[in-house]
């Protein structure tokens, strides 16, 4: 890609990060904001100074909340630009003259929000130069449906496993937001999926995902049912439902009258020759079907009697919802299945929350470390547990446990859906396979997972992402005084008597100098200042972003990922770092992996003619992305290689790389919590042997001491009391108690070690110890050895120093708003 044009420079310009200065250039040109620094003023005074230059690029689509903090020029304060981005980088840049702030401030805006298309975004101008090692590699071919689904044993030329390749969405005709290459089961014809799809959410029907290799059962997906206030069913559903539930039974040994009642082996459909009755009167094909699926047509191989199929199975419909809000859905028609006519199956509520709830939970987060720019002080703890994102991460980890713990355990088949099976469905369906098969733990099946699971069943990246922004992320605060340190927390206004003080010269210099802005000549491209001050532009429907859409959805995944990752650092090929790039790449817009709500939609855009994929970028990089503890050997029989992994819920930490913080910035409190509570439980599980050995006493069997796994470790202390199963979310207890019934561990115990909350006097004391820790460089402080240290395992090997380097000059992918455009230096 050839070199940008700057279509704005302004000269000595201080960038403020953690309260320290950096003083630079500031260049603005379509698609990015570049610092560079010292300044060409002070390399005139001093050539040695160049060979010091450093450069960072931020891309304006990462921007989250962009703020002009206006000051009048008599109050001696410079203007700013406060710009929080998408992953968490936080800067400041000051003005000594507020019409330059103005300018730069309506400049970013109107190329960031609006754009009014999604092929003005910097994809469609994005390419990496011919010679480099990412030019040559085609990420669009990384993933191919029908070759996964060979992979996992389905296609024409082997073994039929009780599915089939379906052509029925080739078109997008049939489901919209599905991907064209379904697998369904072999007994189902389409005409039976067509009856069937009225029956579901935006005719998003029960269809597989993953087939074990091992026990053949299955994950399949699907929206809510259309079952409303009158409790409706479909019988075309009941047997699709079924079907999926009993795909894979292996019907050879049964007798001679069980073979009477199946169906032809495939019931393909010749759809030109379908009927067109208006009663939708089922075809003998549909009936043998019906007789096959519902009337449970199985028999014991010893005693040759009839079964129930799913009598030996513990086979399970998760409905990822809060059981109320399923019942909600009922008064508007939706709702969840009538397990009355789900016989073979039984139902759990994971209780996980809508986006809704888990944007608010973000935006409490975002409000604990707001000041990040400003202030060296750490986050504000006590609103980072009010946040309850931990406890959503854990949810979601817990009930991603229960699926794959049936599918593997309890050799059981799976139907996931949440409301329109896009959002949390994608969640549980991936990193259930993430724990089951070891091959979603290497670069290649990470990425597939992620096509797979996420981008061809239609997860809406471009309105949970907000690509296209949205103007209220964008404010002009005329009424602040911008520049000045604050604490966590704290109001960014000043007091009442310097306001009021400055009011008559504030009004004056906004009637005076605001006025006069229109007639100046002074910007470097005149055809940029009157970009900058358009008007928003209409976006079609469906693509503009709206707030109430905007949701972390696949941001709580790859930290769900980060925690089986950090706690099984042995079974990942890639590292921490890969999925830090992956979140910061879904907000870049500068691949068109992302872009679009639905497969469909990136297909009738031709990403794959205009784009490039971001999965070229990772591949080219291997090596940087490459876990330096992955393990790839595969044995059962040995602790800690195991195919399966699952999640130690007790364990699940604040992933605070992301959050540009050190982990005893953002985990201190939930560390020393669990070290005390696993001290004092040892101490006394020691009093309680000691005394039980005594003579005195008698010979009690007391509870040993719990065992301490070493085989991370980066893992932090867990509570003795906490089983590594153990849920925190009452609805998902609920499911434990049916499927994997443990002690539970005392409610109190719970909270503080998964919240980090402490008595009150404690907490006020570990409050002001952790804000003495203050070790935060200039532009982030992390030395170039410890950035080294903590990628090799994709962990944080201390404390004592920001994750991330962004004043680099050898590859502007480490600068401040962590942009990957090296290429286009």
């Amino acid at each position: 890609m050839a070199a940008p044009h700057n279509k704005h420079v302004y000269s000595g310009i201080h960038a403020l990060r953690g309260g320290k200065p950096e003083l630079g250039d500031l260049a603005l040109n379509d698609f990015h904001l570049v610092f560079r620094f010292p300044p060409e003023s002070a390399i005139a005074a001093d050539p040695e100074l160049k060979k010091r230059v450093k450069q960072a690029w931020f891309a304006f689509h990462v921007i989250a909340q962009c703020t002009l903090k206006a000051t009048p020029p008599s109050s001696g304060i410079p203007s700013s630009i406060r710009i929080r981005f998408r992953d968490f980088t936080y800067v400041s840049f000051n003005f000594a003259d507020d019409k330059q702030a103005r300018d730069a401030f309506d400049f970013i805006r109107a190329r960031t929000c609006r754009l009014g298309s999604v092929d003005k975004l910097l994809a469609f101008s994005y390419s990496p130069p011919h010679a480099s090692p990412e030019y040559k590699i085609s990420g669009w071919d990384v993933y191919d449906a029908p070759a996964e689904f060979r992979r996992q044993g389905i296609s024409e030329k082997a073994a039929d496993l009780g599915w089939r390749i379906t052509s029925i969405n080739a078109d997008y005709s049939f489901s919209p937001t599905y991907p064209a290459v379904l697998a369904v089961p072999s007994k189902i014809s389409d005409n039976t999926l067509k009856y069937a799809a009225n029956f579901r959410s935006r005719a998003r029907i029960p269809t597989l995902s993953y087939l074990h290799p091992v026990n053949n059962c299955t994950i399949t997906r699907s929206s809510q049912p259309f079952v409303g206030l009158r409790m409706k069913r479909s019988i075309q559903d009941e047997r699709l439902v079924g079907a999926c539930f009993s795909a894979a039974s292996d019907l050879a040994d049964t007798p001679p009258s069980a073979i009477a009642d199946q169906s032809p082996s495939s019931s393909h459909v010749d759809l030109s020759a379908e009927s067109a009755d208006a009663d939708m009167s089922l075809s003998e094909t549909e009936r043998r079907e019906d007789e096959l699926i519902t009337g449970n047509a199985f028999y014991d191989e010893k005693t040759g009697k009839r079964l129930i199929y799913g009598a030996q199975q513990n086979n399970l419909i998760v409905d990822a919802r809060p059981a109320i809000n399923s019942y909600a859905m009922q008064a508007i028609g939706m709702g969840s299945e009538n397990m009355d006519y789900y016989r073979f199956a039984r139902k759990v509520f994971l209780n996980i929350d809508n986006i809704h709830v888990m944007r608010e939970s973000l935006e409490k987060v975002v409000t604990a470390i707001k000041d990040a720019d400003v202030s060296p002080f750490p986050p504000n703890k006590e609103l980072l547990a009010k946040s309850k994102w931990l406890k959503h991460i854990t949810g979601i980890l817990d009930g991603s446990a229960i699926i794959a713990r049936q599918v593997s355990i309890q050799h059981s088949h799976v139907l996931i859906h949440c409301s329109d099976g896009w959002d949390r469905t994608s969640q549980l369906s991936a990193l259930a396979q993430l724990m089951l098969d070891p091959y979603y733990r290497t670069l290649e099946g990470f990425i597939v997972l992620v096509e797979k699971d996420w981008l061809s069943f239609g997860h809406m990246f471009q309105l949970r992402s907000g690509h296209l922004s949205h103007e209220s992320w964008f404010a002009a605060d005329n009424d602040a005084l911008a520049g000045s340190a604050v604490k966590p927390g704290d109001s960014d206004g000043r007091g009442d008597a310097i306001e009021n003080a400055l009011a008559s010269a504030k009004r004056f210099w906004i009637k005076n100098v605001s006025n006069d802005k229109d007639n100046s000549s002074e910007a470097d491209d005149a055809s940029a200042v009157d970009e900058a001050k358009q008007e928003p532009v209409p976006v079609a429907e469906g693509l503009a972003t709206r707030l109430k859409d905007v949701s972390p959805v696949f941001h709580q995944f790859l930290d769900a990922t980060y925690q089986l990752l950090r706690q099984h650092p042995t079974r990942f090929e890639f590292n921490e770092r890969f999925l830090r790039r992956l979140l910061y790449h879904v907000y870049s817009c500068q691949y068109g992996t992302f872009l679009y709500n639905n497969e469909r939609q990136r297909r009738e855009a031709k990403l794959q003619e205009r784009t490039r994929s971001v999965w070229a970028y990772f591949l080219s990089r291997r090596q940087e992305f490459t876990n330096g503890q992955y393990d790839a050997t595969i044995d059962d029989h040995t602790k800690g290689r195991e195919r399966l992994i699952f999640p130690r819920l007790g364990e699940v930490r604040w992933w605070h790389q992301v959050f540009n913080r050190t982990d005893d910035e953002m985990n201190g409190d939930l560390n020393a919590t669990a070290a005390t509570a696993e001290r004092v439980a040892a101490y006394a599980s020691q009093t309680s042997s000691t005394l039980s050995q005594s003579p005195d006493f008698g010979g009690d069997d007391m509870n040993s001491p719990p065992e301490r796994d070493w085989t991370s470790p980066t893992r932090s202390p867990q509570p003795p009391t906490l089983k590594n199963s153990q849920s925190v979310l009452a609805g998902v207890e609920l499911a434990h108690e049916a499927l994997t019934p443990e002690t539970r561990s005392p409610p109190s115990l719970n909270r503080s070690a998964s919240a980090g909350e402490v008595p009150g006097a404690l907490a006020v004391l570990q409050d002001k110890i952790s804000g003495l820790g203050i070790t935060k460089g200039v532009f982030g402080g992390a030395s170039s050895a410890s950035n080294g240290r903590n990628r090799v395992g994709g962990h944080s090997s201390g404390s004592s120093s920001r994750q991330e380097d962004w004043s680099t000059d050898t590859d502007p992918d480490e600068g401040i708003g962590g942009q990957e455009m090296k290429s286009m230096e």
